[in-house]
Parts: C-alpha cells; structure tokens; sequence
C-alpha cells in the first residue's frame, strides 16, 4: 500500500492547518451538552417509553454522545491499544455515526407519521433500521478485508482515502451521514413553518435546522479532502480541522435545540409564577394585618406552591373580613374611578381596593352585602390597584366628597 504523493507543502504563513489549529472545537463540549439534553429527557423517555418520538431523541441523544467520546483521538488511541488492532476504531466509530444517522431518520419517522403504530409507520422504521444495519454490516466487512496497519487517530480518512476496502469503507459512512442529514435538516426546516409551534419550540427547532446544516459542512470537507487524495492533492486540513470543527459545532447547536424548548418553558413558567407572586404582594401584606397571621411556607416548596399558598391565604382573609366590606362604598368608589377618567377595568379594581382599605381601617359593618365573587376572583388586579397609591387617594377624596356634602 502506498500512500499518494502529497503535493507541494504549503508556505508556514499561509498553512491553513497552523490557522485552524486553535478554533478546533473540544469535542467534550458536545458531549456534555448532549449528555445533558439526555439528562433533561430521559424522565419523559421512561415514562412514555412506548412513544417512538421519544425513543427516536433518545437514541439520537446517546448515539450523539457515544460518537463524541468514542472519536475522541484519546479514545482512538485507546481503543486500538486495548484491542490489539491498528485502526479498529475507525469502523467503531463509524458505525455509531451510522447509528446516529438512522436515529435522526426514524425521529423523522416519528414525526412525520405520528406516534401510533400505523403500517405505514413499521413500514418506514423497517427501512431505515435495515438500511442502516446494511450499511454498519458493510463497514465491517469493508475494514476486515483492507490492510491498514499504520495507526492513524486523526487523519485516517485522508490517510487512507486511497487504500483499497478502506477507500470503500470511508465513502459509504460519509455518503449514509451525508443523506441522513440533508434529509433531517430539510425537513427540519419545513417543520419550523408549521402553524400553531409554542414559540420556544419553534426557536429550539431552527437552532436544530442550523446545527444540522453545519453537518454539510462537516461531509462536504471530509469528501473534499478525500477526493483530493485522489487527484494526487493535499487538503488533509480539510478533513483534520474543518471537518471536527463543524461536527462539534452542530453537536454543540443540536443539544441546545433540544434543551432550549424545555429550558425555555421552564423558566417562563418560573418567572410567570415569581411575577404573579410578587404582584399579590400589597394585597398579602394588607391581609396580614387583618389576620396577625402569615402565609405557610416550606424552604423546598415549588413556585406553583408557594403561589397557591399565597392566594390560598388572601382568600382565607377576604372572607373574615367580608362583614365589614361596604357595598354602598365600593359602588361611589366605581364611579368616582370612571370620573377620574379610568377604564371601566381599572376603576372596578380601585373600587374594590377603596373598599378594602376602608374596611381594614374602620372595621365597621356593612350595609349591602359586598360582592365577594369579583374579591375572590381578581385579586391580582385589586393587588395592582393597591401598589398605586396615588390613584387610590385621588378615587378616595373623590368618593368621600359627595358624602361630606350631603352631612353638610
């Protein structure tokens, strides 16, 4: 076996693998944001086992990280230490490349044919899994009948590109990983124009449609470099640095396309609890003076508890205070807010707030009986009219004229 004459070595300046050397990406940083990404789904995965999407990120997830770690020149290097065989690592590696082909075709599978278990369905998912079981088998075969006895941990493929089985083996893993994801990105892309996506869905799918299309640039090097090889040319550094560059930097954007969604709504639903808590809080801190009393708290208490919680609280002290709300009150009060020029919605809040107050300062009893529905049921609006105190003043001095008036 003879390796192709290289050509005419590039000057140092203008070496473009001196100039890649420093943005070759780590390929722990995939790793560990894919191995997260699995970390965050796998409670789904095992409770909805039976869903094939789920199974589908899944595997997609664990392949994801086994062939960063697996391809790791560390790894390699180990790999063929251990085993006694030069090289035995390419065809390990490249079959779980062909396993995480075929896991991002079945997620389309999945996705395109919903999750029952229609004919058409099995039908599709047998082909892939064949297709692909076809394509690791061959792999195999390939790697046992060429003769590569040079261990090569980082530029087999160019090394080899001519070597006669090992050329074989290097194309069909590169053309099955090329169709693999021309297929997913494209289809990807489509999906993000589908109607009705909860909107940190639709970002996470077009951070994935991105991650995916820089998998083209991780195939186009790879057969770049080797056609070269071929030619009698030299763009190792194609295949060297690119190549890596590119796989890692899609990794990295594929697990951030499947922790954004979940992130995202996670800390949406957070600050969307957070944010309805603290809005309650002036109408809390008054209650807390009616009752003497605070709500329960616990330090391990969810956000959506201690929300409940709080409400459950404000509630609970409405009601004793309901004897000495003032209908009569409340309804002057209305009408002074819509005289100052408040929106029917506001001025019905400041109402009630005016009634609050008065019944927290007075502690008299009431003539009509209060609307206690509205009280109970908006008290994140009577809240917010209580931390405007400004307005509250204004409505009240507006109210209590006309009754200054008529004792007048």
């Amino acid at each position: 076996m003879a390796r192709p004459a290289a050509a005419a070595p590039v000057p140092l300046a203008l070496d473009p693998s001196r100039l890649l050397t420093d943005l070759n990406v780590s390929v722990w940083l995939p790793t560990v944001l894919l191995a997260a990404a699995l970390a965050i789904k796998l409670p789904s995965i095992v409770k909805m086992w039976r869903d094939p999407l789920l199974r589908a990120v899944g595997g997609l997830l664990l392949f994801g990280c086994a062939v960063f770690v697996s391809a790791a020149p560390s790894t390699i290097a180990w790999t063929n230490r251990v085993t006694g065989v030069p090289n035995i690592a390419a065809p390990w590696v490249y079959s779980l490349i062909t396993a995480l082909c075929a896991s991002w075709l079945l997620l389309i599978v999945a996705w395109r044919n919903g999750t029952g278990r229609s004919a058409a369905t099995r039908r599709a998912t047998r082909r892939v899994v064949v297709a692909y079981a076809g394509v690791v088998v061959g792999l195999w075969v390939l790697f046992a009948l060429a003769d590569a006895p040079v261990e090569r941990p980082r530029d087999l493929d160019t090394y080899y590109a001519t070597t006669p089985f090992m050329r074989e083996q290097i194309l069909l893993y590169l053309l099955a990983h090329t169709l693999a994801c021309t297929v997913t990105a494209r289809l990807i892309w489509n999906w993000i124009r589908t109607d009705g996506l909860d909107a940190w869905l639709r970002w996470g799918l077009r951070i994935l449609a991105v991650g995916y299309s820089l998998n083209l640039l991780f195939d186009a090097s790879k057969l770049t470099a080797v056609a070269a090889r071929w030619t009698g040319h030299d763009l190792d550094w194609l295949s060297t640095y690119v190549a890596p560059t590119a796989a890692c930097a899609s990794a990295t954007l594929v697990a951030v396309g499947f922790i954004v969604p979940h992130a995202g709504q996670y800390l949406h639903e957070h600050w969307r609890l957070r944010s309805v808590r603290r809005q309650l809080r002036p109408l809390y801190l008054l209650m807390r003076d009616v009752t003497g009393g605070r709500e329960p708290l616990a330090a391990r208490a969810t956000g959506e508890l201690r929300l409940v919680r709080r409400e459950t609280f404000i509630r609970d002290a409405l009601l004793q205070l309901s004897r000495h709300l003032d209908e009569d009150l409340r309804v002057r009060a209305y009408d002074a807010a819509l005289a100052l020029g408040h929106p029917p919605v506001r001025a019905e809040a400041l109402a009630a707030a005016v009634m609050l107050l008065d019944a927290v300062e007075t502690r008299r009893g009431s003539g009509a009986p209060a609307d206690m529905g509205y009280l109970m049921r908006e008290i994140q609006a009577v809240s917010r009219a209580l931390s405007r105190p400004d307005e509250l003043h204004a409505v009240r001095a507006r109210t209590a004229a006309p009754a200054e008036s008529a004792r007048a």
